[in-house]
This record gives C-alpha cells, structure tokens and sequence, in this order.
C-alpha cells in the first residue's frame, strides 16, 4: 500500500510511539494501523489525512500527552474523535444501537471518525484469534449489535455482508459450515443456471447496443442462514440463494442510466415469467444511503426462480463500497461530492433505523444473553436468567446472600428476568440463605447446583435419621427394597434424589407405612421383560438415478457399496454427499460434517451427489449424543425412559461426573431409523430441566 506524505509521516511518528507494542501473536502493533488504513483507502476510498488520523489515534490512545502540532488541525481533530469512540464501553450505552450511534454524533465533529471505526472493527474480525476467549466473545457481541448495523445504514454492505459471515462462522460453527459446504456443493449447478440463463439475452442486448458485464453474487451464508429461519423452510427452499447481476457499461447522464436499466428490465421480463411482488424499484427512489438498483425475481421454464438486479458501473460501484469509495475511483477532487456523502453518513448517525431495516439487521444470539457487571465484566447466561443466576455467576457465596438486585439505578427482585446489556449490581445480606423456591427460578447449572448444595447440607442430616428410621422398619418386616423400587418410588411421588426422600421420612410428609404397600404391591406384579427393538443391517446398495446423483436405501440395484463416514454418522433424512475413496467405495456424510469443507474443496472431482429414498430404509443408523446434565441420578432415569418411548435403540450409555462443575457429561450411542426421530429424541431430552445442553457427534 502507497501513503501519501502526511499519512507516511504519520506513520512514521505513530511507529516511534509503538515501537514497544505488540499484538496477541507478538507481531509489532503497527500491524493493525496499517492494516485498518488499507481497508481504508482500498476497501472504503476515503484519502491520505484519515489514513494519518488512524496512525495519531493508535499514537495518542495510551500516549494522549503526545504533541501533534506538527500535522494539520483537521486530522488532529479526527483523530481526537476516534480517541474518544474508542473510550466508549459497552457499559455506557446499554448496547442499544441507536444511542451508540448518537453518543458517537457527540463524540466526533467529523463523521468520517465513524466510517474509520467500522473500518478498525472489520480488522479486528479478521484477526479475532489474537484476543482471549472472553475478549472474543464481547467483540462479537459489539460487532452484531453496533457495528453491522452502523455499516448497514451508511451502505458498506460488504463490510456489513463480511462482518455478519465472521461472526456467523464463530457463533454457530456447525450451522455456518453446513450452508458454506452445500454452497460449495451446488456451485456448478448455480454457474449452469446462469449461462442457461443468459444465452437467449445476449443476443438481444447486443443488437440494441448494450454493453454489460454479467456478475454471479452468491448470498452469504449468514444471508442465507437468515432467510431460512425467517421463512422455515431448508437450504433448497431459498429462492434466491443467488443473484444474476447486469451491470451496465454507461457513461451518461441519470437519464440515460435510468433508460438503459429499464430496457434490460424489459426484456428480462419478455423472455422469463416475473413476480411482480418481489420488484424492487430503487432507481426511482434511492436509498437514504445512495444505494441505486433494479431487482426482480423470474422464474425459467424449468421452474427455477432466479433473482435479478439491474443497474450501471456507477450504481454497483455505490452499492458494493458506498459512496466514498465512488468518489476516490473517480478520481474527482469535488468537495461538493464528498460533502454530500459526509452529510449523508451524519444524516444517517443522528435518525434511527426505520422498522423495515431494523428487520434486515442480524439476530441476537439464539439462546444466549450477555450481561455485564458494573466494572464491566461480561458474563453469558441462558435465555431467561433471573438477577439470581446472575449472582452465582459471579460468585457462589454471593449468589447464596443474594436479596435482590439494581438494574440502571432501579431495584429489582431476585426473580426480574435479565436482558442483553443489562448493567447489574447484586445486592446481598449475610442472613439469607438459599430456599427451595430457588430452584424455580434459576436456569443456569452452575445456580441450580450451587442451590442444590445448600440445601442438600441441610437435608443430609434429615436424610441420615430418615434413612436409619426406614432399615429399622424394612428389617422387622423383614421386606427387601432394592434399588429400582427405590427408584419407582422416587418418580412415582417426585423426589429428585434419594436424600429428598429419606429426609420426607424423617419429616414425616413420607409415611413409612406407604413404603411397605408400595413394596408388597411390586412383588405381587408379574415381571414383564420388553422386547428389545430388533437392528437391522445398515442398507448395501444404491441406485444410480440420474448421471450425477444415487439414491440411497434403493433395493433393487446391488454393485454398488457404500458406507456411512463414522466422522460424523449420518442418518436418514440429513443433508448428505457422496465422497468417491479409493479403496472403500463411496463414503457418505453429513453437509455439517467437520472434515466435508476439505473434501469439497480439495476433490470436486470425487464428490457425488446423493439423495435418499423416498422412505426410510430397514435398517437403523447410528449415532451419538453428549448430553449435559446436572449431577442428580434421576436425570439418568429420566433419559432412559424418553429414549424407551421412540423408535430407537440403545447401544452404549457412558457417563462421566464433572466434579468441578457439579454435572455429568453423557455419551449416548443409539441406533434410529431416521433423523426425525433422532430430533424427536434431542428435543425430548433437552426439554428436561436438569440438562443443559444436548449435542449431536
């Protein structure tokens, strides 16, 4: 990257001041200010004094007495700005979008200093694996709430578009390489329906004179991700998973421009069926932003739906790096162009999202809320975490005291449901101690089994005189009561464990004269032995049904092997391919398969696409679960009788106590005819209240 002389001389101050800093892998600091510029000038298109401002804003953030006098007041200016947005916290602004963007309007005279922010928060996304994991986590967490809305509105959508792919990637890994890999999967059927697309146009607009260059966009994984939740419907159900772009070669003036598009709307619309409820018209009426563009979706005679945009050199270059970046490709040096654009990005900073765009802004974390202490500290708890979760979070002793809570200067109860961004001081008192009700609250583990604890500590003397009391009676009855009536018992009157039990017998809510009827009501039942669910052998054979894709399951056509990839043990129903091996037929994995990127990627060539046939097939598939649970013996009771009430059968149950964490770690190997009943199993199990987390290997 070429600097200009003020932002070179910059530079070179800017690497006396950090000649002593380094990053996360040792590299000198001076990495990340070079780094940002380029984006800068490259990526973006602003010129030589914010590059500089960038280099004395790194300078000056841990050095502000440093003497600047010697660069112009306009870039002392911009960089006092960035300074003082990068001294905002979290904390400060709730997380809340609009009143960040409005602190940052305050912050800085010069609304450039934003656009470089967004800038330096890309940079920082690229390189996330130099922060710990707690710093990670709340960059991502600033990044989906602040900045890809920032970028959003001021119209850097491939920042925005960049920024979203990141963070989806890091977020929800095994979801983001499972639409990345069936992209990878589908590319030359998506690059066929373009040229199929494109041939009977051609012709046309080469005749009436229109040059063109035609560009395939492929949506972003996190775009698609979206649409899929939003419409529920899988990865094959989203239209336009791509866009075919005509960008038109036009020099002239709008008029022109607005002719030449609406022509080739026109025969777009002549040679395939459009729907007219998906045009978009922002040639007449551009966005705030500046974005100008034509978009409408055809469908082809073989039922494809194909999305369109239509639009000029100049529009695309607006629409992909925003309108900075077309004035610097210009080339004109005209104050009356950027100032337009300066006071757009102001426009943009002091009005807030409309309710259409809001909706186009990325989902909160699913599942997860992030709160902070009031020194800043950022803790994760699930959805639905009450001011008592977050105490334990922070401490168990605290939590155990814990009377209640403040939430931006009010008073709340233990009970007050938490939110992202909550800034929360907990309030304690030496007398409380954990009640019962306690365990109707929380939602986190780490709470319940701290709660667990306290009351156990109480009980466990109860429990001893409870337990004592009952051999004393069981052996002048003479009466045996092993440990699966133990267990009956337990489910049958609703005691978690077997302490709670014994101490409602010291108690007396549990009469000892119910246990002895219990006891002779058992043996006088007959013993039933269920049958075990017969397996069948994993299907052997697979039709070939077209040139390019088998069919898996089909039993009628044999010379053809292939296997399920044990990497990730797919089942009936899963989004799968085919990987060609030299030695062992075909192998078949999962979309969502660690190891199928590297496949993709590396041997297209060896890859075959496979459907399954249009029922299940005989056999049984295996797979493993690892469940999270609370360290309590009736959780394992509890998922032994939901995998009895499917279609499933059960090869191997591992259990390993996490004594630190007061939990057990459960692997689960089972054999299920299809992935349905597989979810049907995951859902079941995590809605139990003792597990936490339930995931498929």
């Amino acid at each position: 990257m070429t600097l200009g002389p003020l932002a070179a001389e910059a530079r070179k101050f800017a690497l006396e001041v950090l000649r002593d800093e380094t990053r996360g892998n040792g590299h000198p600091f001076i990495e990340h200010p070079d780094a940002v510029a380029q984006i800068v000038a490259r990526e973006i298109g602003l010129g030589d004094d914010c590059m500089a401002a960038i280099y004395l804003h790194e300078a000056t953030r841990k050095h502000p007495d440093l003497d600047l006098s010697a660069f112009p007041q306009e870039v002392r200016v911009l960089a006092d700005g960035l300074n003082m947005i990068s001294s905002i916290r979290p904390r400060d602004t709730r997380l809340e979008a609009e009143n960040y963007k409005r602190l940052i309007v305050r912050c800085s005279p010069d609304p450039r200093a934003t656009v470089i922010k967004i800038a330096d928060r890309l940079e920082i996304m690229r390189n996330l694996s130099l922060f710990p994991k707690l710093a990670r986590e709340q960059k991502l967490l600033e990044t989906l709430l602040l900045y890809i809305p920032l970028a959003h509105q001021l119209g850097l959508y491939n920042i925005k578009s960049e920024m979203e792919d990141i963070w989806f990637r890091e977020s929800d890994p095994q979801s983001w390489r499972a639409i990345t890999n069936k992209l990878k999967a589908t590319e030359r059927d998506r690059e066929r329906l373009s040229q199929e697309f494109v041939q009977p146009l051609s012709r046309k607009l080469s005749e009436i004179g229109i040059r063109y260059k035609l560009k395939v966009r492929t949506k972003t994984a996190y775009s698609i991700f979206r649409k899929m939740k939003a419409q529920g419907v899988p990865f094959e159900g989203v239209y336009d998973v791509f866009a075919i772009r005509f960008i038109i070669d036009c020099e002239g003036d709008r008029a022109q421009e607005l002719d030449l598009c609406w022509k080739v709307y026109s025969y777009v619309t002549e040679e395939y069926e459009p729907d007219t409820n998906r045009l978009r018209d922002w040639l007449t009426n551009p966005k705030p932003n500046g974005y100008e563009s034509l978009h409408i979706t055809v469908r082809n005679k073989q039922g494809n739906y194909i999305e369109v945009q239509i639009r000029t050199k100049r529009m695309d270059d607006i629409a992909e790096n925003g309108l900075a970046s077309h004035w610097s490709y210009k080339g004109v040096k005209s104050e009356r162009t950027l100032d337009a654009w300066l006071a757009s990005v102001r426009y943009q900073l002091e009005h807030p999202a409309s309710e259409a765009e809001r909706d186009r802004l990325p989902l909160a974390p699913v599942g997860e809320i992030f709160v902070f202490t009031p020194s800043g500290e950022l803790k994760i708890l699930r959805e639905g975490a009450s001011v008592l979760d977050f105490a334990f979070a922070i401490h168990s002793t605290l939590g155990c005291h814990c009377i209640g809570g403040r939430i931006g200067g009010k008073q709340v109860t233990l009970r007050e449901k938490l939110k992202t961004g909550d800034v929360v001081e907990i309030l304690s008192s030496k007398n409380q101690k954990p009640g019962k009700d306690w365990l109707g609250w929380v939602v986190t583990s780490k709470a319940r089994s701290k709660i667990k604890q306290e009351l156990d500590a109480e009980e466990r003397k109860k429990a001893t005189d409870g337990r004592e009391l009952l051999e004393r009676r069981l052996r002048n009855w003479k009466l045996e009561f092993p440990d699966t009536m133990r267990t009956a018992l337990m489910k049958q009157r609703k005691y978690p464990t077997l302490i709670a039990m014994m101490a409602a017998i010291a108690d007396g809510e549990l009469d000892i004269n119910d246990i002895k009827a219990f006891i002779l009501s058992a043996q006088e039942r007959p013993e039933t032995v269920e049958e075990c669910p017969r397996t069948a052998a994993l299907p052997s054979a697979l039709q070939s049904g077209t040139d390019d894709i088998l069919v898996l399951g089909a039993r009628d056509v044999k010379g053809l092997e292939y296997k399920m990839a044990h990497c990730c043990n797919p089942v009936y129903g899963d989004d799968v391919f085919g990987f060609v091996t030299r030695t062992e037929g075909i192998k078949i994995h999962r979309m969502s398969c660690p190891n199928a990127k590297r496949l993709l990627e590396r041997y297209p060539y060896r890859i075959q696409r496979v459907v399954w046939q249009d029922s299940a097939a005989s056999g049984n598939f295996q797979c493993t679960l690892m469940v999270s649970a609370d360290n309590d013996n009736a959780t394992l009771a509890d998922i032994m009788e939901i995998i009895g009430q499917f279609k499933v059968s059960l090869r191997s149950f591992n259990v390993n106590p996490n004594r630190r964490g007061g939990s057990f770690e459960i692997a689960i190997r089972l054999l299920v005819p299809s992935n349905m009943e597989l979810d049907k199993v995951i859902s079941r199990i995590s809605a139990l209240r003792q597990v936490e987390k339930v995931k498929r290997v």
